[in-house]
């Protein structure tokens, strides 16, 4: 039987990556396209001898042409963390908007189908809690949050004109807090964060009073939502994350009891527009998907650690 070929956006970052490995070892043909403005070749580059995989230096704000049969496409080319959108955010809303455009029009071309990228940054600061798929967010779009936010938000909307115009193939992932190996050092996001600080024998930076909670949910628990998501026939929303919520006191605590670490915990300002609750309702993803996470945290940080400990020695 002929392989299924599938395009895969962003795919040297951190979830990118993860998605490739996945997809090489269901037996499919992987076309990976990354323009390197937040990820590393080093995700992906253990893969370029295969032969069922290659690799395209391109950035999806421009015109994208792909020869041959696609039968599915994931679109994960963004800036993800705070600390790379506050830098580059007309780049994050050119992504959000043109690239995501691109990539729907090629879609339309090839008549496959395609899953967007979504997260939980749509629902902003929440005032429903935990948010189901239904909650139309809080979200300040002029506020320095807002180039990632409203990015995303019409991603969701312009997935949906081609489904409901076009009648193109479309899925959406709305991904919450996600963390495991590949990540950055220099994330800026609490775990990788948390971590280096750790690891550094600095103390760790809370924001706020660190009362505001996160749930975190492991690479390979996201990555198997994505997978069974893509494969369904749900074309609206579905948060996919761990809805086992925590502070990020504990969570920093956690952390110091994890790496040893004898440093103290720190409080700065919160940010702007900082969300103060986040948790997902994944009712959808139990019921249509028959998914929920399976790694722990205790289990999947002792993984992550691992990872960070050997990228501090690089």
């Amino acid at each position: 039987m002929e392989k299924k070929r599938i395009l895969i956006a962003g795919a040297a970052g951190f979830l990118g990556s993860h998605l490739c490995d996945r997809f090489i070892k269901e037996g499919f043909h992987v076309i990976a396209m990354d323009n390197l403005l937040t990820g590393n070749i080093k995700n992906i580059e253990h893969l370029f001898p295969l032969q069922d995989f290659e690799y395209y230096h391109h950035d999806v704000t421009k015109f994208i042409h792909i020869p041959g049969k696609l039968d599915y496409i994931l679109n994960f080319a963004s800036p993800a963390s705070p600390i790379d959108y506050l830098k580059m955010p007309i780049q994050t809303l050119k992504v959000g908007s043109l690239g995501t455009h691109n990539l729907l029009g090629l879609a339309k071309e090839k008549k496959a189908r395609i899953l967007v990228a979504s997260t939980s940054e749509v629902y902003g600061d929440p005032n429903v809690h935990p948010q189901t798929e239904e909650y139309w967010g809080n979200v300040n779009p002029v506020g320095p949050r807002g180039v990632y936010d409203e990015a995303k938000r019409f991603l969701e909307s312009i997935t949906m004109a081609y489904h409901n115009f076009h009648g193109v193939e479309t899925r959406i992932i709305r991904i919450f807090n996600t963390y495991g190996p590949r990540m950055r050092l220099n994330d800026g996001r609490a775990l990788p964060a948390f971590m280096s600080q750790a690891l550094s024998g600095q103390d760790l930076t809370v924001f706020g009073d660190g009362k505001q909670t996160r749930s975190f949910c492991y690479v390979d628990d996201l990555i198997e939502g994505i997978y069974r998501l893509l494969l369904s026939d749900y074309h609206l929303p579905v948060n996919i994350g761990n809805p086992e919520e925590i502070t990020l006191n504990q969570f920093a605590e956690e952390i110091l009891a994890l790496t040893g670490s004898k440093q103290q915990i720190v409080y700065h300002p919160l940010p702007k527009d900082d969300p103060k609750q986040r948790q997902p309702d994944i009712t959808k993803a139990r019921t249509l998907l028959g998914w929920e996470p399976k790694v722990g945290r205790q289990e999947g940080l002792k993984i992550t650690y691992e990872y960070f400990k050997q990228a501090l020695l690089k």
